[in-house]
């Protein structure tokens, strides 16, 4: 089964729109299998974003992640890595569709609300990152025949 890592950024805790985002994972029916609120320390942030160091915006990327708490999670289902993406929406929240995460609730491309791993790989290193082995849940979901 496939896992992903996803995380709701500070602004989607201050904004309060985690339950609403939540919910929409949930209803397309991948299941949960780790999530823990904290927040990311600049070493954290680096390595999570060090594909992007040296860039002009990685100064200011490190700085937003830091700046509160953000809500880590592990997502698993069949095709999760690119459904979850497409859920998600463009970067842009100017230029995500309506309908996606980032279309119906972002602000700016500062502001995007989430991230989501981009490939299998991305996300086997993300996860590790951020969770220990024994923090993934394994369990079977009541409906999970039908879904």
């Amino acid at each position: 089964m496939e896992q992903t890592f996803v995380m709701f950024k500070p602004e989607t805790i201050q904004r309060r729109l985690c339950g609403p985002i939540l919910q929409r994972l949930e209803n397309k029916g991948f299941k949960l299998i780790a999530m823990k609120l904290m927040t990311i320390d600049e070493d954290l942030a680096k390595e999570h974003y060090a594909e992007h160091s040296g860039k002009s915006f990685f100064p200011e990327l490190v700085e937003h992640i830091c700046s509160g708490p953000v809500l880590a999670m592990v997502w698993e289902g069949d095709g999760v890595i690119a459904s979850i993406r497409a859920m998600m929406g463009k970067t842009n929240p100017l230029e995500a569709a309506a309908g996606t995460i980032r279309g119906d609730f972002g602000v700016t491309m500062s502001l995007n609300l989430i991230h989501g791993s981009d490939s299998a790989q991305s996300a086997a290193r993300e996860i590790k990152l951020f969770f220990n082995p024994e923090e993934l849940q394994t369990y079977d979901l009541s409906l999970g025949k039908w879904i």
